[in-house]
Parts: C-alpha cells; structure tokens; sequence
C-alpha cells in the first residue's frame, strides 16, 4: 500500500481531568478557533504525499476530498487506469480498498484505524480539521491556557477529555500556524504550509514519536466549492477479499 500503516500504539486513556476555570483571552482563542472550523465547509485537491516510517520511504499522487464535520476521501492514482487505493472515513465508518489485492478493510472511524490506514492517528472531526488547516477545539474541553511566545509564536493549550492540544495560531485572524495534539490515542505534531494570504498549501506531519513522518502538498486546491455527500461513500468491487481493522 502507497502509504504507509502507522502501529498505533495500545496506550491507555487516562481519566478526564477536572473542568477549571477558563480566564477571558483563553477562552476568546478558543471560540475564535471554533468560528473559524465553523467556517469550513469542504475542500478538493491534488495531493503529493511524501511517507517515511522506520528507514523506508513512500511517495503517492493523490487526490484528497474533505467535508465538514468528518468525511474524508482520499485516492492514490495511477498512471494508468483505476485508482492503486481508495479509502473513506464517512458516518463512523473507516473503508479503505487496496486495488493490488483487491482487499477491503472496513471497521470503525477511530484514531487507531486510521492511523493504521492512512498514517493519520486522528479522530474523523480532528482529522477534517487538519486537511482544511482549521483545528477544532476538543469537544469536551476541560483547560485552556495561552502560554507564553516560543520560536513558533503565540499559542494556546486546549486539554480535553482524551487528549491535550497545543495550537500556535495569530489570535487576530484565527489562523493556525501549527499543531501538536499529545496524550490519549496518539500523537503528533502538524505544520501547516499556507500562502501570505492564509490559504492553506499543505502540511508537514510528524506522528508516533517520530516514527512516521509525511509531506502533504496540495495542488489547486478547491475550498468551498461544494462536495457531493455521496462522494463519501464507497461501495468495492464484487468479489473483493474484506478484513476488519485489527
């Protein structure tokens, strides 16, 4: 398979932390945050993505499909004919079908699978709002501090029920510069690549502790230009081998 499969670590999940008290800059960061995530809609691109994990090496031209709240859909072309990969995380469900074996594997949406699948071990919410360069602030949120301004700039610490993100960002526009979400099913560190106006061109991956790292290049990128929903879902060939996600 064109991109690599990340073995998502079996750490446990802590227990949620209590709920404290949010003082008003960090809470203005966080709804700025949510009304920015609320902004997206979809996005269409051309894909370079570059995959290196453990000493070997991965290149694959693709296309990527996103949709708010949580449908992704990403295709690894060929030169010739149908796609090498397809796979789709729509409604809970994660399905990914490899064309060289003609096999599925289908199972639930999580950040394990797809980790496993796309080298990407996020939740489908979180994994839409990297794609689109539009974070979204844990659901349960629990914390959320501005720490103080690093090489990276100004940032803001979100912990939530599962896992802590931290999010440099310019607290004028909203826009976020980086990512890194540790704790709880996985972790990573997310650079985003965006042109002087924002728009968003890519994104630099590092997850897995460094075991796996990617380069997403998009290529004309298309946001907001409307996605149907059946796009999302996937129906394999007739015939073809299925495996649940393990």
């Amino acid at each position: 398979m064109a991109l690599a499969a990340l073995a998502a670590a079996g750490c446990a999940i802590a227990p949620p932390p209590p709920r404290a008290a949010i003082a008003a800059p960090s809470r203005q960061a966080v709804e700025l945050l949510a009304a920015r995530a609320r902004e997206f809609t979809d996005v269409r691109t051309l894909a370079d993505v570059a995959v290196q994990r453990t000493g070997e090496r991965y290149r694959v031209r693709g296309v990527i499909l996103a949709k708010s709240p949580s449908s992704v859909r990403f295709e690894a072309l060929s030169p010739l004919g149908p796609p090498l990969m397809v796979a789709t995380i729509h409604e809970g469900t994660i399905t990914a079908y490899d064309a060289a074996n003609d096999e599925v594997t289908t199972g639930p949406a999580t950040a394990e699978a797809a980790a496993r699948l796309l080298s990407l071990p996020f939740e489908p919410e979180d994994l839409v709002g990297v794609l689109s360069g539009r974070p979204v602030p844990p659901k349960d949120l629990r914390e959320a501090e501005i720490m103080p301004p690093d090489g990276n700039g100004p940032s803001v610490q979100l912990v939530g029920a599962i896992n802590t993100q931290r999010v440099w960002m310019d607290f004028g526009t909203g826009v976020v510069k980086q990512l890194q979400i540790s704790g709880g099913r996985g972790d990573a560190v997310i650079v985003f690549r965006r042109e002087p106006d924002g728009t968003m061109t890519g994104f630099e991956l590092s997850a897995g502790m460094g075991l796996v790292r990617s380069t997403v290049r998009y290529e004309r990128p298309a946001f907001g230009a409307g996605i149907e929903t059946e796009r999302f879902v996937f129906t394999p060939p007739k015939g073809a081998k299925t495996r649940p996600i393990r």
